[in-house]
């Protein structure tokens, strides 16, 4: 079985495809031949070096996800035979991840494949479509409806915004995208955005403590200045779904919007959150209305192909998702 390794290096990551040695899996109740894995913007980190993602050992195998069948288990849950999928928990960053033809993991790190999803479909998905699902749910749950408002979607053209995008699109509601890049208009509006706006707008930060009450909610996978300005500008009760730091980590704000308004800042964490969210959020991804748009911009990519589109990413030069045939 041949898997993606890391080495770290004085000066980033060497990354390299090689077998792995039949003792070296870790332990697990779960054995998985795995399918399909995906790259999402904290692999991108991972492979490149340029974040500090990896916490286990070297030599490790990166990917936070996968999606394949359960080829050994000690889990009455997962007989052999079964269609998974497993992100977070560590996969990918404390215990070998999703960038190999085999992994062994825990059986709690894992949900079924739902019967109307490929291991294909799964991972065009990946954590990006997990998390922005659970960003509609948490809006959902808030009490947004569609007919309260625009929800503005940052970070629009990455995983997360294309799906969040998608997503809200098809529930009814009136999404604007805000994205850097000039010429994704056509892109965001096929995927369903009934508005575009350049990055600019928000990211140069709040311009008073309480702006004018512009969206019912949001979906922010950029932080910064970017969230900031979206909480200032959030109508009453609305609530604004934090799920990444794309922009900065850092962001500075007041109280006025939580304390006039009533305004919610809710944290997304799909590593770690329950399995029952896990469950009704890839149901609910399983069910989401096919989108050709979305689909001619999916990039498929061996093993050896990791490392490359890793550094695509961090160049910011990509639009849509990259798939990994971990067989290819």
């Amino acid at each position: 079985m041949n898997a993606l390794f890391l080495e770290k290096k004085t000066d980033g990551m060497d990354a390299r495809v090689r077998p792995v040695a039949d003792d070296a899996w870790p332990a697990g109740d779960v054995t998985v031949r795995i399918a399909y894995s995906s790259i999402n913007y904290k692999d991108a980190l991972a492979v490149t070096g340029r974040g500090k993602i990896v916490r286990g050992a070297f030599p490790f195998i990166p990917g936070i996800d996968f999606a394949g069948e359960v080829i050994g288990s000690d889990d009455p849950r997962y007989p052999v035979g079964r269609a998974v999928i497993g992100t977070g928990w560590g996969i990918g960053e404390e215990r070998w991840g999703g960038y190999s033809q085999l992994q062994r993991v825990e059986a709690s790190m894992l949900v079924p494949l739902p019967e109307a999803m490929t291991p294909f479909e799964a991972m065009a998905a990946g954590t990006a479509g997990l998390t922005a699902m659970l960003s509609a749910l948490a809006l959902e749950r808030h009490g947004v409806a569609p007919d309260a408002g625009p929800i503005v979607v940052t970070g629009a053209t990455g995983g997360v915004g294309s799906f969040s995008v998608r997503i809200l699109s098809s529930l009814g509601y009136a999404v604007t995208a805000s994205t850097g890049k000039a010429d994704a208009g056509p892109y965001l509006r096929d995927l369903g955005a009934a508005e575009v706006i350049g990055r600019d707008e928000l990211g140069q930060g709040p311009r008073r403590p309480l702006d004018a009450g512009r969206w019912a909610g949001a979906v922010d996978s950029v932080g910064g200045n970017t969230l900031a300005a979206i909480l200032s500008q959030t109508a009453r009760h609305g609530c604004v779904a934090a799920c990444g730091l794309a922009g900065a980590a850092e962001f500075s704000t007041t109280v006025f919007p939580f304390i006039l308004r009533g305004v919610t800042l809710q944290g997304i964490d799909s590593n770690t959150c329950t399995y029952a969210d896990r469950v009704e959020a890839w149901d609910r991804l399983s069910a989401l209305p096919r989108s050709e748009t979305f689909e001619r911009h999916l990039q498929t990519v061996p093993l050896s192909g990791v490392p490359a589109a890793c550094e695509a990413l961090m160049r910011g030069g990509v639009t849509g998702r990259f798939v990994v045939d971990v067989n290819g």
